[in-house]
């Protein structure tokens, strides 16, 4: 953890009045814009409504405390809600599953930090983010549909009445708009009405105030909000029921809940670890982008190692306290820049506003319609869905294109661990593939070969190659799968062998273990059929590794040369010339 400092120590030596002042107003302002997305993303995943809130405030103090970036503001974000879902409805897991996958997840982003792995989420190729993104937004969608329409189902409450509840759907993509299309005779149309109504406040809304002062800096998701629950409320007066509001499913507490310590068993160990893997690689990459976008613009640079151990930190503790999965959130992050915020002060003070939220006016977000919580959670699907940049990727190598549309169908249909798990076992074999392609072994016969008058300028010599022998030139790495290439090549130049065989290895940049492994069985092969196998112009790294493998050991020192010209020497004696 040498070397590992909050960036919040640095920010304090020349902290001053001005700069708290803006920090206030910047951590006012978030606070608010948190609270619906907090609430929205709590029921979304399962829980409560609370849980969402206690997230924002433990998740989103501890990140901001122990961070590695000025302006980052943690908590519950879109990302997250499909593998909660999953988890908390998964019989054997349940809540006290979360709770010990998000702890799993902590400990793992801690030991990412610890261990300077924080570079390397970064080379999380591109379209399996925009993949897996995209997928969480249709999913976060799909998820809305019921709540849009104000879907419902007939069941039969314990005095034997038949009532209609919110409609349960399943949890599988497909299944779910099966379920919709059975009850879409439950269609309520004034809740329709107050979710669309929801739908174009938070849209237009920011466009209508932009030159109000004040107003122009509240959220247009909390002027949703705010008009869905009036228009509600006026409804109920005129009679008008079936409009399900946050009360009716959830009884809020308004208060911090006592710190809890789960039961960690090794059988749940093993099975939660693949979702905890998720949810910790999620987290790293969110958290990771969201900072590398305000460095972008408040010109700064963050210690990426320091944000995913206050990722995993804040992981650790929030479920402790009933909290869900919490990472570094974009658009709050932005909502912070813009606002003046440029200490982790900001993210604190965001904390501590939405504590005050929590303590003194919970018992007021009963009233709020789950139809506009609904439209809430629309525009994040939009806004995650990025589909600018996929139709932009959808114009890249076909490589990049299958990557990402199988990652994209693999978080719909099945799941996000599944997708990330097979997108990166994907990526790594279509990255393999064409490193292959770049590394080249070409045969070189005689100094016809090395082209016409316009190709000699870029050769630095010309090859008098002696009858019954070949030269063959690799450049690019050398691992596995390469050293096949020879036998098609051999394969391919006739049927006459050659008595001497020169491998130049001047542009062979590494070399690995199964690259050494079947070097030393093609000179073995070579040599059982009586054939000079000579080693031209190995560099000092490659010659390093073959050293260290044994592989001289196996062969001559006379067959190794430094330069071409002493390896076509050594064939002509060979040779007998």
């Amino acid at each position: 953890m040498k070397g590992l400092t909050p960036r919040i120590i640095n920010c304090v030596k020349d902290y001053n009045r001005e700069t708290f002042m803006k920090d206030l107003m910047a951590g006012i302002i978030v606070g608010i814009v948190a609270l619906p997305l907090a609430i929205a993303f709590g029921i979304a995943s399962g829980v409560t409504p609370e849980k969402g809130i206690i997230t924002a405030i433990v998740a989103g103090f501890l990140i901001s405390l122990l961070g590695g970036t000025k302006v980052q503001i943690g908590g519950p974000t879109g990302a997250f809600i499909v593998i909660i879902y999953g988890i908390v409805n998964n019989p054997e897991y349940g809540l006290q599953g979360l709770l010990i996958a998000t702890i799993l997840a902590g400990i793992i982003l801690i030991a990412l930090g610890a261990f300077r792995l924080g570079v390397v989420i970064k080379f999380i190729p591109y379209p399996i983010i925009i993949g897996f993104t995209a997928g969480i937004a249709l999913t976060i969608f799909t998820t809305q549909i019921s709540d849009i329409l104000g879907l419902t189902q007939t069941a039969i409450s314990t005095t034997g009445e038949a009532i209609r509840i919110p409609l349960k759907t399943p949890g599988d993509f497909v299944g779910k708009w099966i379920c919709y299309a059975e009850n879409i005779k439950t269609f309520n149309l004034w809740n329709f009405i107050v979710a669309i109504g929801s739908l174009l406040v938070i849209i237009f809304s920011p466009k209508v105030l932009k030159k109000v002062p004040g107003l122009n800096k509240i959220p247009g998701s909390l002027y949703g909000i705010l008009l869905g629950t009036v228009a509600v409320l006026l409804l109920k007066q005129y009679g008008i029921e079936g409009i399900d509001t946050i009360g009716d499913r959830f009884h809020i507490q308004a208060q911090l809940p006592k710190m809890v310590v789960p039961s960690i068993t090794f059988e749940l160990f093993q099975q939660l670890m693949p979702v905890a893997f998720t949810i910790a690689i999620l987290g790293a990459i969110e958290s990771l982008l969201s900072a590398t976008v305000a460095d972008g613009v408040i010109s700064d640079k963050h210690d990426s190692n320091m944000e995913l151990i206050a990722q995993g930190i804040a992981n650790m503790v929030t479920p402790l306290f009933g909290g869900i999965p919490a990472t570094g959130a974009i658009a709050r992050t932005m909502t912070n820049i813009n606002n003046g915020g440029r200490t982790p002060i900001a993210g604190i003070i965001h904390a501590f506003v939405l504590l005050a939220i929590l303590l003194l006016l919970m018992p007021y977000a009963e009233y709020i319609p789950m139809a506009s919580l609904a439209a809430v959670l629309v525009i994040v699907s939009y806004n995650m869905s990025g589909w600018r940049t996929v139709r932009g990727l959808l114009k890249n190598p076909k490589s990049d294109v299958i990557v990402l549309c199988v990652t994209f169908f693999l978080t719909v249909v099945f799941d996000l661990t599944i997708a990330i798990e097979v997108g990166l076992i994907l990526a790594c074999a279509l990255f393999m593939k064409r490193i292959m392609e770049t590394t080249e072994i070409s045969v070189i016969k005689d100094e016809i070969d090395l082209g016409d008058a316009s190709d000699m300028a870029m050769h630095e010599e010309h090859l008098m190659i002696p009858e019954g022998c070949a030269v063959y030139e690799i450049n690019g790495p050398y691992f596995f799968g390469i050293a096949n290439k020879f036998d098609d090549l051999m394969a391919n130049i006739g049927h006459k062998k050659p008595k001497v065989r020169i491998i130049r290895m001047r542009k062979v940049p590494f070399i690995d273990s199964t690259g050494i492994h079947n070097l030393a069985n093609l000179i073995e092969m070579n040599h059982e059929e009586g054939i000079h196998v000579i080693l031209s112009g190995v560099t000092p790294k490659v010659h390093s590794q073959l050293e260290k493998a044994g592989f001289y050991d196996k062969m001559n020192p006379d067959h190794i040369c430094p330069h071409i010209d002493v390896a076509l020497q050594k064939a002509r004696e060979f040779l007998g010339e």
